[in-house]
């Protein structure tokens, strides 16, 4: 050994450039990898001083607005961004392709084989029943559905599937899960569920266009009632029922659980009882439930319980089924390069991955990201592994806010959301990830008061750059967004230049909290903002008004200010 060594040190003494080279292409093959796996940030904002007229909120408000986006360049300047350039960031159109690899015979039987292992131990909450034809145009478990293609496991899907009342748990193309009631389909060959589990190699989940079904043998009866149906409230019946809820059932015995589940057995989304007569349907123009009644004009009791109101035959009481609506599920990338590309800004906070999810949701077209977020492609934002400048997303996810990176777009839709509800939103995603919570000893400790201090001044110049810089600008505010998802939804994809779908946009409304809705269970039992904290975000607030009202638009809603 010590003489090969010696012999290396004499070559490589005798030709140093070549060590070098060697050396060299070592080192960046290494540094390479890492950044492919660990890749996955958001702009961050370093922790530099704050303004001189960062702490004096209440003196900036109508004075010198672009003046003020210039004095916090340097607090809103974004270190270490995560843009994409290179091989590692080149566009997905490969995932066909691996989808359609043959896969060795030998390999997929013993992969069926450890799967089957598998299933026998888990026959005391699921029961495997088999390999099933799967379409993406017409689903064979048509409830709920989510992706992960990281940590998809057997036990994850029946868990989440049987949480929610469901009857079947479905696997496929070993990361999407999708729940049901009902299976319908045929059976395929078993050697075609062939892929192993993203988050176990054990066992299999399904195949290319080919689902593991499972029966959920432990699912709570009482689940499957109308507590787990969404109370959507009373509404006019619409002048052709038949047509607007085409399925109906006239139950003498009627009460709101029998008609849930007679909707939920006719894979409906909406259940509406109307006195002994229940029908089912989808949100359409001809019952769009835009127009609520008051629920009083809904309250005769049910005739098989008492203590329920069953609706009348002119006011309907309505609830939403655990059926999913797939009429605006389907996504994928743009057909032909994109002539302009369109920002999808905001500042960190404001609610952009769930614009992000109404966008797809209401166009069908997956939406890019100026950065990578690895948890985001995992949970099905397919577009965020594009390079932003592909051509192949409708819109372009940023929370950049200099002169040079926003004339990069051709038009923009400026997200913008309350400062206080922005703030407590990003510190949680910043410290527990995107549903989840900060600690407590972070908000009791140095890191809240040193984030408020270097991101509530690029909230105020992240909206003034964008009203100065941005070349055609749609701003939207999240709180409207919220309170009128189908106007302001329209105005949206009307920017991207789609035909908006007014069915589809009914879909969306029924659709639209998605995966990434932190829960409103965990709240913090006492204000976080200080006395100071507050008059200095309140200059801010006037200071972002005022350059809105300056372009002849609506000012910040009137929840921004009373704190």
């Amino acid at each position: 050994m010590a003489k090969l060594l010696v012999k290396l040190q004499r070559y490589f003494r005798r030709k140093p450039v070549r060590f070098f080279t060697l050396l060299a292409l070592y080192l960046a093959a290494g540094s390479l990898v890492f950044l492919h796996s660990g890749f996955s940030r958001e702009p961050t904002v370093p922790g530099s001083p704050r303004s001189p007229t960062g702490g004096e909120g209440p003196g900036l408000p109508y004075l010198g607005v672009m003046q003020l986006s210039r004095g916090f360049k340097a607090a809103a300047t974004i270190s270490g961004r995560a843009r994409r350039h290179g091989l590692w960031f080149k566009s997905t159109s490969k995932e066909p392709a691996e989808r359609g690899k043959a896969r060795d015979n030998s390999g997929s039987r013993s992969r069926a084989l450890r799967g089957r292992s598998g299933r026998e131990k888990e026959e005391d909450r699921a029961r495997y029943i088999g390999c099933y034809v799967d379409n993406t145009r017409r689903r064979t478990l048509r409830g709920m559905s989510f992706f992960d293609y990281k940590k998809m496991t057997v036990f994850r899907c029946q868990d989440n599937c049987a949480e929610r009342g469901y009857l079947y748990a479905g696997l496929e193309f070993g990361a999407e899960c999708y729940c049901g009631h009902k299976i319908q389909a045929s059976n395929a060959s078993e050697s075609e569920c062939n892929m192993e589990c993203k988050g176990e190699r054990s066992n299999t989940c399904g195949g290319i266009n080919r689902l593991s079904i499972y029966r959920l043998e432990l699912a709570q009866e009482s689940a499957r009632r109308y507590g787990s149906a969404i109370f959507r409230g009373c509404f006019r019946r619409p002048d052709n029922v038949s047509i607007a809820l085409p399925a109906s059932q006239l139950m003498l015995n009627m009460s709101v659980d029998k008609c849930v589940d007679f909707c939920t057995e006719k894979e409906y989304p909406l259940s509406a009882l109307a006195g002994t007569s229940c029908h089912c349907g989808f949100p359409t123009t001809l019952f769009p439930l835009h127009e609520r009644e008051d629920e009083q004009l809904c309250a005769q009791k049910c005739p098989g319980e008492e203590f329920e109101s069953c609706g009348t035959t002119d006011f309907l009481l309505v609830y939403q089924t655990q059926v999913q609506d797939n009429r605006c599920m389907d996504r994928r990338f743009l057909p032909t390069r994109a002539k302009q590309l369109v920002a999808l800004a905001s500042f960190p906070g404001a609610g952009n991955t769930w614009a992000r999810h109404l966008i797809e949701l209401a166009t069908g077209f997956y939406t890019g990201s100026y950065y990578f977020d690895g948890s985001l492609y995992n949970k099905g934002f397919k577009g965020e592994r594009d390079h932003w400048r592909s051509g192949r997303t409708i819109c372009i996810k940023t929370h950049e806010s200099g002169q040079k990176e926003i004339e990069s777009f051709d038009s923009a839709i400026l997200l913008i959301r309350n400062p206080y509800k922005a703030l407590m939103a990003e510190f949680n995603r910043k410290y527990g990830g995107h549903i989840g919570f900060a600690a407590h000893a972070h908000w009791k400790g140095k890191e809240w008061p040193e984030f408020v201090a270097n991101y509530a001044p690029w909230w105020a110049t992240h909206t003034l750059d964008w009203l100065r810089y941005g070349k055609k600008v749609l701003v939207v505010h999240f709180e409207d967004l919220k309170r009128d998802l189908f106007v302001q939804l329209q105005r949206m994809v009307g920017l991207l230049g789609i035909t908006a779908c007014e069915d589809r946009l009914l879909c969306v409304e029924g659709q639209k909290d998605g995966n990434f809705k932190r829960s409103g269970l965990r709240k913090l039992e006492y204000d976080p903002y200080t006395p100071e904290m507050r008059k200095m975000i309140s200059g801010y607030i006037k200071t972002v008004d005022t350059a809105l009202k300056l372009r002849n638009l609506s000012g910040v809603p009137d929840d921004y200010y009373p704190r």
